[in-house]
């Protein structure tokens, strides 16, 4: 009878398929060769999440454990780490990053908790300091989410703005500068500025604590709706799309709009 829990069967089955008994495609892989499924995993959590279905969330979750159960194995093989060291890594780290919980010390609100969570990084770090408290966000990041996390970062040690008001204000000068570059038509500088403009309403959206990255999402999903709205009415009709006039593509655009409010 097998005695395993759900866990301990799953690093059996991965250590099976790594041996010269199991699958030649997973004897085959490499750390930096599955790489890309990690973040392809990671992404589809993300999307199950947002999905609202929780089914497929779990799902979702089960496929990205493997790939750290796959990492790991690899990590044993090398004789580097196994399994058992991350999972003791981080149960080492929430006892020590939680004092408040697990210890004598207190916190009040989520804010010092996060503060205090930063002193014990800088403790931990002792000896291996970084030289900028930006270090350490991930370059790979989608650009939307690693600004805000940098921006983040430099709030926790007070640079920052005070008041939404002067946030706005930042983003009405760096539209400004944007105009500027496009009227000199000069292609670096366009780019740049675009750039500092964007920078600024990520700043915007952590400052009013609404999330750039899935500001843009819904976004894009909403173009994507109201766009297929017209070429639903094209095919309905037996047009072609480009034979549409600008026009009557904005009106069925206002009618799409209409719809998605009921």
């Amino acid at each position: 009878m097998d005695n395993k829990t759900g866990m301990d069967k799953l690093l059996s089955i991965m250590e099976h398929l790594r041996s010269d008994k199991g699958c030649p495609w997973d004897r085959k892989q490499t750390m930096e060769s599955l790489k890309p499924f990690l973040i392809e995993e990671t992404y589809e959590v993300l999307e199950a999440i947002e999905s609202g279905d929780k089914g497929r969330v779990s799902e979702e979750l089960g496929d990205l454990l493997l790939q750290i159960v796959f990492l790991s194995q690899i990590g044993k093989e090398d004789q580097a780490f196994s399994f058992e060291d991350v999972v003791r890594g981080i149960n080492e780290k929430l006892l020590r990053r939680h004092p408040h919980v697990f210890g004598d010390e207190k916190a009040e609100n989520a804010e010092e908790v996060l503060h205090r969570w930063e002193q014990i990084k800088r403790e931990e770090r002792k000896g291996k300091e970084r030289r900028s408290i930006l270090e350490g966000i991930p370059q790979a990041l989608p650009a939307l989410v690693r600004a805000g996390r940098l921006q983040d970062r430099a709030a926790r040690v007070g640079f920052d703005w005070e008041e939404t008001s002067e946030v706005l204000k930042k983003v009405e000068e760096e539209f400004q500068e944007l105009k500027h570059a496009l009227d000199g038509n000069d292609p670096v500088e366009m780019e740049h500025e675009l750039g500092d403009i964007l920078f600024a309403l990520v700043n915007l959206s952590r400052f009013i604590r609404v999330s750039s990255e899935d500001a843009l999402k819904k976004s894009t999903q909403r173009f994507i709706s109201r766009f297929q709205h017209i070429e639903e009415y094209a095919v309905r009709n037996g047009l072609k799309l480009h034979t549409l006039s600008l026009e009557d593509m904005d009106r069925l655009w206002e009618e799409a709009k209409r719809l998605e409010k009921g």
